[in-house]
């Protein structure tokens, strides 16, 4: 039932893989359900890319056991095949422990798991790292093992060798070549529109796999789970005569989110409606509330700095009607943004700082709520998670703009963070909606009495 496609590391191959086996499915007019370990949007936007279905995360820190399963089991019920990626190496999670880890996430699911190793450079060690991994958690199952970066047919031979010695399975041997070199950014792998002739390098990769991996072994390991229910029970229903439109940026500036987001919201009476920051256009007049997700507002600050109708647009909004921005979302309504080389370029110039290119910051975290705004009240805890580079400057507090919440995280102190009023939520940190009830239910009531 499925499997979980998992490495001894970070960029040792597991996207890549994944992106495989998906073109090869789509090449034989099969459909895949993927999903993606931990909080990643990068990642899940290339396999969304790919599949033509939306990516699902899969977070046992953020959601929980219980949502976990049941998101994997409906969703994966539904395709023909499903494909689980893992986040870093096996057993990486919080910190130096194994909690919200791949390993994790396979024992809840009780799923075999794929290991791709990176090979470059290794001969007899490799059976030292693949054992160290088998022996460190009897619990998993390593279905077997598919090798990433085999150099010559010889180390090839060399590399099966060793595997047979151990008795270990290869799944296959993925050659060094240029049509296997993903692009990457600061964060990660680069957002899927980055990616050109994706159409092309689909037919090039359902190539490279039938060629290279084991196909008839992951077509067992990749059968998807039976669906018990066509109706999922966490998507909360609450159907309203009254509709509430909501304007969600989507851009090039402006991608990190999650599916169930867009979902739970019209679930509950609020149709979501595109707006392109990008476009220097005014947020849509129908909407009574914006969400402005996380992204790369610095790749695009001289482009949204331009956008004037756009940036005077949120300022009339905000006074108005609730806004919800996460990270660079965040970052857009500050004063300004200092771009890749430096540069400063103003943005919408409401909440009292300045970002600019800091250390990187990435992490869950602990977030209790010490003012009111759009989706919490004080005292109420949520658990979201951290990922940037860019960090505040010359920030204040006032009376129009308060802290937001106190947060920790491992091996941080807690601190104030965020900033707030009864219209504003801006955070660094990601929440994952769908999976906290509470949300949506201060969000809608927040919506409907900025009508009033």
């Amino acid at each position: 039932m499925a499997c979980i496609i998992s490495s001894t590391s970070s960029n040792s191959g597991k996207t890549l893989l994944s992106l495989l086996i998906i073109s090869w499915i789509k090449s034989i007019n099969k459909t895949v359900q993927t999903f993606k370990v931990g909080p990643d949007y990068l990642d899940p936007q290339q396999l969304t890319a790919v599949s033509k279905k939306p990516c699902r995360n899969l977070d046992l820190i953020l959601s929980g056991k219980e949502w976990v399963k049941e998101s994997f089991n409906h969703f994966g019920g539904l395709s023909d095949f499903s494909l689980i990626e893992g986040v870093m190496g096996l057993f990486d999670g919080i910190g130096s422990s194994s909690k919200g880890s791949t390993a994790e996430l396979a024992k809840v699911l009780n799923l075999p798991i794929i290991l791709v190793v990176d090979a470059s450079g290794k001969a007899a060690s490799l059976a030292a790292i693949i054992k160290g991994f088998k022996e460190h958690d009897k619990q998993l199952k390593i279905a077997g093992i598919v090798l990433n970066n085999v150099q010559t047919p010889r180390h090839k031979k060399i590399l099966l060798e060793v595997l047979n010695q151990i008795n270990i399975k290869s799944l296959g041997c993925l050659p060094i070549c240029k049509d296997l070199k993903l692009p990457t950014r600061h964060l990660g792998l680069a957002p899927a529109h980055e990616i050109l002739d994706l159409e092309f390098k689909v037919k090039k990769w359902a190539s490279i796999a039938r060629e290279y991996l084991d196909i008839e072994n992951f077509k067992n390991l990749l059968t998807s789970p039976k669906i018990k229910d066509k109706r999922i029970k966490y998507s909360s229903r609450n159907d309203s005569v009254l509709l509430h439109p909501i304007a969600i940026a989507e851009d090039e500036a402006f991608h990190f989110k999650y599916q169930e987001t867009k979902e739970l919201l019209e679930n509950n009476g609020m149709p979501t409606i595109k707006w392109k920051p990008l476009e220097n256009k005014e947020i849509p007049k129908e909407a009574k509330g914006l969400i402005i997700p996380g992204g790369f507002p610095e790749q695009h600050a001289k482009q949204l700095s331009n956008s004037k109708t756009s940036l005077e647009s949120i300022k009339i909004f905000s006074k108005k009607f609730p806004v919800y921005a996460e990270c660079g979302g965040m970052m857009l309504l500050g004063k300004s943004i200092f771009d890749l080389e430096g540069r400063e370029h103003s943005m919408a110039g409401i909440l009292p700082f300045k970002a600019k290119k800091g250390s990187l910051n990435i992490g869950y975290r602990e977030a209790i709520s010490k003012n009111n705004s759009p989706i919490t009240s004080p005292g109420k805890k949520l658990i979201g998670h951290e990922f940037h580079r860019w960090e505040l400057v010359n920030e204040t507090y006032n009376e129009k703009f308060k802290p937001l919440w106190d947060v920790k995280g491992w091996n941080i102190d807690r601190k104030n963070e965020g900033f707030c009023n009864h219209l504003i939520h801006a955070s660094w940190i990601h929440l994952h909606w769908a999976s906290s009830p509470k949300i949506i239910d201060n969000w809608k009531k927040s919506v409907i009495n900025s009508l009033y």
